[in-house]
């Protein structure tokens, strides 16, 4: 098993954290880090107590939900709430922050954003970012790596595709499964 680099692991588990959003537009994680120990992580969704968009639909106002706390405010929000100082701190955030939430990590002294997905990328958020000397790096991120049924999946895939061979498809088609077998779960089939 390849051993995944620090920025992979914490970008991991923003995407573990997204899973738990309950906006059904999109899905965000966040994870506040310092010294390679995770100290805060978020998810966007609506507050404490409230109803979430997954039950009532989101509440757009200028095409922006407002039901929703992103996940980079809700990590930070963590952070004040336990009194975990953020100075100097790392966030990885599954998509690029917005304007409002770029000035919220330059105000808690973060000093490295990393991001796995470019979203509506906003020129004045990277101005500033840059203005406060906060390091900003693109980190790709391959969601495979955290598909904990993929080893399933494989053998579910080469079981179906033994039984075509034997019921006499094209060898052409099933070369085309497995070519499409092989980018989804980015491995290679082993016969």
């Amino acid at each position: 098993m390849e051993r995944i680099t620090w920025n992979q692991f914490f970008m991991a588990q923003c995407h573990l954290l997204a899973l738990r959003s309950t906006c059904t537009r999109l899905a965000v994680g966040a994870t506040i880090v310092r010294d390679k120990r995770i100290i805060a992580g978020g998810y966007n969704g609506s507050i404490a107590g409230d109803e979430h968009c997954i039950d009532h639909g989101c509440y757009v106002v200028d095409n922006h939900c407002v039901r929703t706390v992103h996940a980079e405010m809700n990590a930070l929000l963590q952070c004040s709430k336990y009194g975990t100082p953020t100075q100097n701190a790392d966030l990885y955030v599954t998509h690029f922050p917005c304007l409002p939430c770029t000035k919220s990590i330059i105000q808690a002294g973060i000093k490295n954003v990393y991001y796995a997905t470019d979203y509506k990328n906003n020129t004045y958020a990277l101005e500033l970012l840059q203005k406060a000397g906060v390091t900003v790096e693109h980190v790709p991120f391959d969601e495979r790596k955290i598909d904990f049924l993929s080893d399933e999946k494989l053998h579910l895939y080469m079981t179906m595709l033994d039984e075509m061979r034997q019921a006499g498809v094209a060898p052409e088609k099933i070369a085309d499964l497995e070519k499409q077998v092989t980018e989804i779960l980015g491995k290679q089939l082993q016969k």
